[in-house]
């Protein structure tokens, strides 16, 4: 595309769509065309949002607003989406290259159930009230209330970005906040396209607005460091948080923060053999790797591990590689050729730390325009102790480690021998085991066979590396509120 025809993405603020000077390109990484021109957010331009945001709350409609009545906003926005839906499709394959399938079943399905579900939960969720009896004999009443926290400063990443921005902006709607978003630089066509739907969904100026741009001395340090945000709520790198984390210190915001993750499976040999082998395959190669809840790090009870790494590694050199239109492709490119760089690093570091290659560990040639793009192998390693970096430190790439194990207590060691602690997966029969062991992962999630299922209204976060906080249901009422103890006596 050329630049006279590649659209330009502009910032949403105070109810209109507004352009800056400085641009940068949104490129495919299917075959590094230019998806877009995008407008980066100056220190003004972040100023205005955040203006917007708080006039909206505390001067306009929003901020009186009934719970439902924003119940019935965050439908017309659901509904929107839904509207729309194909538009958010090819929005989502443009700037990530994932297969048509994958954009239609889980990122913009998932993206209208967080508003719907948050909808549906604000008119229904309940408050404590307590009674006790004082000292003197009169009676006393407790009751918790939730009021808007203020202006909330969203930063969302790039791997899913529809599912995990609506995941946030959702819940600081439904309760009855302000937002100011900023979308992944590598990924801005859906949040834009989501601005148009606020717009024609009646959303009042200044309620939600959207920056675009990068972190450091960019959209994100200009909102991070913002005195009037009230709250900081991101995902992404743990480095990128902890950084959050210092700026935000000196106002002691709230934050809430889902990091990165260098997650376990492990698979016991009583385990459904086959479903088992399916299992890792999705939670290894979803996404090109691409989601902080894969397992990049796999434990397989030693009677079954040569027959297991046979199996998974035959799978994944099977996986149909391709453009996101293709039939039958199974896996797109990484997000950018500056990220399969780095997990060109990991591969090439795997082999120098002693790795057995059991399948992949390169880049697929296509012998067309697929070549410029961003694809690499989904990658099967065996060989490398538990100290090893390519074990210890993720790659966010469509790779695994295959590691045998002989007891329950060395794995789970094993296991929580780790950074970071998002989630985990067990593969067992054993229904006595299932309960033993994923209660001693040091993890915020543990899946027992299965992967990536969760209802909406549960908590979400991760320990250590992986983050603070949770999200999800009524922990996001939670956090997105100002929580008040009204004590009254009778």
């Amino acid at each position: 595309m050329s630049l006279a025809t590649a659209p330009l993405l502009r910032h949403y603020v105070d109810g209109a769509f507004v352009a800056t000077d400085h641009q940068f390109d949104n490129v495919s990484p299917v075959d590094g065309r230019l998806v877009a021109k995008v407008c980066e957010a100056d220190a003004a331009t972040v100023e205005r949002a955040v203006s917007a945001a708080r006039r909206a709350l505390h001067d306009g409609p929003w901020g009186k607003t009934t719970p439902a009545e924003r119940a019935a906003v965050l439908h017309r926005i659901a509904d929107g989406i839904q509207a729309r839906f194909d538009e958010f499709v090819a929005a989502e394959v443009a700037d990530t290259g994932r297969p048509e399938e994958q954009a239609r079943t889980l990122d913009i399905a998932r993206g209208i159930a967080n508003f719907r579900m948050f909808a549906d939960l604000i008119k229904t969720a309940g408050s404590e009230v307590y009674e006790m009896r004082a000292a003197d004999g009169g009676d006393v009443m407790n009751y918790v209330t939730r009021k808007p926290l203020g202006v909330i400063g969203i930063i969302s990443p790039w791997n899913l970005p529809l599912l995990l921005f609506t995941w946030k902006v959702a819940p600081a709607l439904a309760m009855g906040n302000c937002v100011v978003a900023k979308p992944s630089e590598e990924t801005p066509s859906s949040a834009t396209l989501l601005a148009e739907v606020m717009d024609a969904a009646g959303v009042p100026p200044g309620v939600f607005n959207l920056v675009h741009g990068f972190g450091p001395n960019s959209a994100g340090e200009f909102l991070t460091k913002h005195p009037d945000v009230s709250a900081i709520t991101f995902t992404g790198e743990s480095r990128t948080g902890s950084a959050i984390m210092k700026a935000v210190a000196d106002g002691v915001k709230e934050i809430s923060f889902e990091l990165g993750g260098k997650n376990a499976a492990v698979v016991f040999a009583d385990a459904d053999f086959d479903k088992a082998v399916d299992g890792v395959v999705r939670s290894s190669f979803t996404n090109a790797g691409q989601v902080c809840l894969c397992s990049e790090r796999v434990y397989v009870e030693r009677p079954i591990f040569d027959k297991f790494v046979a199996a998974l590694a035959e799978r994944a050199a099977a996986l149909r590689i391709d453009a996101p239109d293709a039939d039958g492709v199974q896996m797109g490119p990484l997000v950018s050729r500056k990220h399969r760089e780095k997990v060109l690093a990991y591969y090439r570091l795997a082999v120098e730390e002693g790795a057995t290659v059991v399948t992949g560990g390169g880049v697929p040639t296509f012998g067309d325009a697929r070549d410029e793009g961003a694809f690499v192998q989904p990658t099967v390693w065996t060989g490398l102790p538990d100290t090893a970096r390519c074990v210890r430190e993720e790659i966010f790439g469509p790779v695994c480690h295959v590691a045998p194990f002989d007891s329950e207590d060395e794995v789970i060691r094993r296991v929580n021998d780790s950074d970071y602690g998002l989630a985990g997966c067990v593969w067992t029969t054993n229904l006595s085991r299932a309960h033993r062991v994923a209660r001693q992962f040091q993890t915020g999630l543990v899946w027992v066979n299965t992967w990536f299922l969760r209802d909406l209204r549960t908590p979400f976060g991760g320990v250590k590396l992986s983050g603070l906080g949770r999200e999800g249901g009524r922990h996001s009422l939670d956090f997105y509120s100002e929580i008040t103890n009204i004590c009254i006596k009778i």
